[in-house]
């Protein structure tokens, strides 16, 4: 349960930075996402997901 919320952690730091450092990237980017098909969305999350689960495995492993 501890490595979920350091997870969990990580996750808010990064997307805390991302809105400290970046917000005009962030407006640009919630402008664009609407016109990005939803198949090549789905894609996307997938191989983030996928990337995420490589990592931890070699990691963890």
């Amino acid at each position: 349960m501890s490595d979920f919320f350091t997870g969990l952690a990580f996750f808010l730091i990064i997307e805390g930075l991302v809105y400290a450092l970046a917000p005009r990237f962030l407006v640009e980017m919630a402008r664009i996402l609407p016109l990005i098909p939803e198949r090549q969305l789905r894609l996307a999350g997938l191989g983030a997901i996928g990337a995420g689960v490589g990592l931890v495995w070699l990691l963890r492993g």
